[in-house]
């Protein structure tokens, strides 16, 4: 309707919602009498258009001056912000229900961005919103924390039915309670009282409500055992499992249960807590852990001694694990961990504790010689300690890296869907137990030694400003590693939920030779496929991402006269740190392109002969209990992106049970709940989330993680949180003698921590591992299924929190004219 009745707004108001009452008519004619017959029809036609039904879903992330959160309403679920909740809850009393008159009150708030601009085109002064100053002030950033990698599954299902019950404490005392649920082999009752009540105790139980309108035996009182209990406000919540004398376990109750459960279950609904909290935390994990930029590598008993065997890669952690890697790209990771390293690491880890290490790589006659030292050895000889770190810190090589060791629990290998053993056969797969070879690997695997590189360029500034003139090398070439004739073989496990593959690759070496810009650069393929292949240079060569080169294969041009083999283009999508490997895919300059042609015959003709490529390794069994076994123990919490709108937002924490860091402690008593954690010190600086959300938008999934380092400074002593945190990025800290002074200080007044923060894109979800717990809580609860089906797929990010500061201590601690006075930096410093 195209008339304005913005002049009639006090009618509109006064009749809003009256239009059904027996009286509209009367009223409504006495307050327009003035009006034109025509206005009078159109206006009243209005008012019957505001008080209809409406059935639209309100969204106003992006679109509104304010934090948007689910709003639940006659199972409808709303995202509104807090000034478009009280416009809601005001209108609905007014129209008695959700009407269009509600929908376009709540969609045309002040704070509405399409209101501001449309009263700014006007001309009209906009008063200063309340909203706007608590954005300004505001301190509170709250995010709930998730934990995944153990996944609780039930044996049968619960369903949520309250009954009357009399529970027999002992033989004189007896309580009467409410159950919350039911299962057939146990229950979960409130207790309005706080009684004496211990595990495994034994009860008795008596259903009283269930006594008067059904029968199930002549026994009514029932042996239970308790398995659990919460203190709750104002009592307790019991959670019991049935005890079952020899010859009872077919009794009547029993089968009575049965039968009511299955009857009654979609009335009263299952209980879905453990499976929504499993598939919440499983979308979490399987977002993090493709993105994970740290490199598990898991350690192999061999003839007493502990050695590499198997480390998980992704996309972000290839530089990493190839950096590991001699001149032939055979694995070197033995240097970085060694036995002696290991059990370093299991002293430092009582004390939650890693181990940095510093090192870098001489090219000799085209042959890698890698120069490692630890913290440990170094600090031995501070003196020396300074020059080695100036002069491998002046080497295009040089990297940081820190250590940490958890033990591998093969229990956590398996990793069952919460569903109450309801999985359909077409699903069975996917629950499947660990098999026995697997579990066999399993027990020669007692350690995981994380292995995190820290390599910044900014911090090797840092290192670079080291006097190193006077370095002595002979006690420099003790910390080169000699090269072994027979290495210990270490094996690359993708972490991967589903083959992102999109064609076949096979293992091949040819030579070739890489040309741009009138450079020719030398060396041999590893694998290809029909649009795509990698490539090792003999030579490091400057190299980036996006550059376009040109192939060619001598020795295959050998073989064919049908295919023109020179001068192919190709695409570079990624090269490792040292730049002596590309990964290329086919670049279509016209309709089609040769080298794809060639290859796609070359598979046709030789499938059986070629050796695939499974990246995965012999079993893929393996790589899922890895895996598992890593998901359970990662020490790296991770903060999510989703969207809102056309907006970001961060309100989501994951981390596994094993993650103990004190900054995650620090973040919950900032929090002004005690459920939730506050992401002040993290995001409270507003142009550097923005310019962090800007990157973001851009990125792809396979570009290399977006790196950030935050300086984080807590005074516990004060209340204020806008005074007690203070948080700079690196670059608000520019020279290491302002790294120093604000380090000192938060050393003093309180609590100081470094993080490097790691943010990637997002990969798409596997729907196909999600989809068994998600239908399943659908089937009962479909508009939860619905929110949380749609909280996977609004996830655009990934951001891996690294804990830096013994780092940044040691780092500081050769900053110019410094000595170490802080009682409590010497501590940090020294362990």
């Amino acid at each position: 309707m195209d008339k304005d009745f913005s002049q009639y707004k006090k009618i509109i108001s006064d009749f809003r919602g009256n239009v059904l009452k027996p009286d509209f008519e009367a009223k409504y004619a006495a307050a327009t009498k003035n009006l034109a017959k025509t206005d009078r029809f159109l206006l009243k036609m209005e008012l019957k258009r505001l008080a209809a039904p409406c059935t639209r879903l309100v969204d106003l992330r992006g679109h509104v001056n304010g934090e948007c959160r689910p709003y639940e309403h006659e199972e409808r679920v709303h995202y509104l912000d807090d000034l478009a909740i009280k416009v809601f809850e005001e209108s609905v009393a007014s129209y008695h229900g959700y009407t269009f008159g509600v929908y376009e009150a709540v969609t045309n708030t002040e704070n509405n961005f399409r209101v501001i601009y449309q009263k700014e085109k006007a001309n009209i002064q906009i008063p200063a919103l309340k909203a706007d100053k608590k954005i300004l002030e505001k301190t509170q950033y709250p995010a709930k924390l998730y934990q995944y990698g153990r996944y609780y599954n039930r044996a049968e299902e619960r369903m949520n039915f309250a009954v009357s019950i009399t529970v027999g404490l002992n033989d004189k005392s007896e309580v009467q309670a409410t159950s919350s649920d039911l299962s057939v082999n146990g229950c979960k009752f409130r207790l309005n009282s706080l009684e004496p009540l211990k595990l495994e105790q034994t009860i008795f139980i008596t259903f009283t409500g269930f006594e008067q309108e059904f029968e199930f035996g002549k026994v009514n009182r029932f042996e239970y055992k308790i398995k659990n209990i919460q203190l709750i406000t104002g009592g307790q919540l019991v959670g019991v499992e049935r005890v079952y004398q020899e010859g009872q376990e077919s009794d009547g109750f029993k089968a009575f249960l049965k039968g009511f459960i299955r009857g009654n279950k979609r009335r009263y609904k299952i209980n879905l807590d453990n499976t929504i909290d499993a598939i919440q935390a499983r979308s979490l994990e399987q977002f993090i852990l493709p993105k994970s930029s740290e490199l598990p590598v898991f350690i192999e008993e061999q003839k007493g001694n502990l050695l590499p065997k198997y480390a998980l890669t992704c996309n972000n952690n290839q530089n990493t694990y190839q950096y590991w890697q001699d001149e032939k790209s055979l694995s070197t990771l033995y240097f970085l961990i060694t036995p002696e390293r290991i059990s370093q690491l299991k002293k430092l880890r009582a004390r939650n504790k890693s181990l940095l290490v510093y090192s870098f790589i001489h090219i000799n006659q085209e042959k890698n010689y890698f120069y490692t030292a630890d913290e440990k050895q170094l600090l031995e000889d501070p003196e020396f300690m300074q020059s080695f770190l100036g002069f491998a810190a002046s080497k295009e090589s040089f990297a940081i890296t820190e250590l940490s060791i958890i033990d591998v629990e093969p229990a956590s290998a398996h990793s069952p869907f919460a569903l109450s053993d309801t999985l359909t056969k077409s699903n069975e797969y996917l629950n499947m137990p660990v098999p026995e070879e697997v579990k066999q690997t399993l027990t020669e695997l007692p350690y995981i030694v994380v292995v995190n590189d820290l390599s910044d360029e900014r911090l090797k500034q840092d290192y670079a400003q080291l006097n190193f003139d006077k370095i002595n090398t002979t006690k420099l070439k003790k910390f080169g590693h000699k090269r072994l004739t027979n290495p210990p073989v270490v094996d690359e496990v993708g972490i991967n939920y589903k083959n992102q593959r999109q064609e076949a690759r096979f293992i091949y070496t040819t030579p070739s030779i890489v040309e741009i810009s009138g450079l020719k650069i030398k060396g041999h393929s590893q694998d290809f496929s029909a649009s795509g292949l990698k490539i090792i240079l003999e030579k490091p060569a400057v190299l980036t991402k996006g550059d376009i080169v040109h192939l060619s294969f001598p020795n295959l041009q050998k073989v064919t006269s049908s295919f023109d083999l020179k001068g192919l283009p190709y695409e570079i999508i990624h090269i490792n740190k040292k730049k002596n490997i590309i990964n290329l895919r086919v670049y279509v300059e016209q309709h089609q392109h040769i080298g794809r042609a060639f290859f796609k015959l070359l598979i046709d003709k030789n499938k059986n002969k070629l050796t695939p490529d499974e990246y995965t390794l012999m079993s893929p069994e393996l790589a899922k209990a890895l895996r598992n076994v890593y998901s359970c123990s990662s020490l790296i919490p991770a903060l999510m992106v989703q969207t809102s709108g056309s907006r970001y937002k961060m309100e989501v924490l994951a981390a596994s049970e094993n993650e103990n860091g004190k900054l995650i402690a620090s973040m919950g008593a900032l929090s002004d709940s005690g459920q939730l954690y506050n992401l002040y010190p993290l995001l409270n600086n507003i142009q550097a989330v923005t310019d962090m959300s800007v990157v973001l938008k851009k990125m792809q999934e396979d570009d290399e993680p977006f790196c950030n380092i935050l300086y984080i400074a807590i005074d516990p002593s004060v209340s204020s949180i806008e005074q007690s945190v203070t948080t700079r990025y690196e670059s608000d800290l520019a020279t290491p003698a302002l790294k120093y002074e604000f380090i000192r200080d938060a050393l003093k007044k309180g609590d100081f921590y470094c993080l490097q923060i790691k943010m990637s894109r997002a990969d798409e979800p596997d729907m196909e591992h999600l989809n068994p717990e998600l239908s399943y809580i659908s089937s009962y609860a479909i508009h939860r299924g619905k929110q949380i089906e749609q909280d996977i797929w609004s996830v655009t990010g990934v951001i891996q929190l690294f804990d830096i500061t013994q780092e940044a201590l040691i780092r500081n601690k050769f900053y110019p004219s410094i000595s170490v006075t802080s009682s409590t930096k010497k501590e940090n410093v020294e362990s």
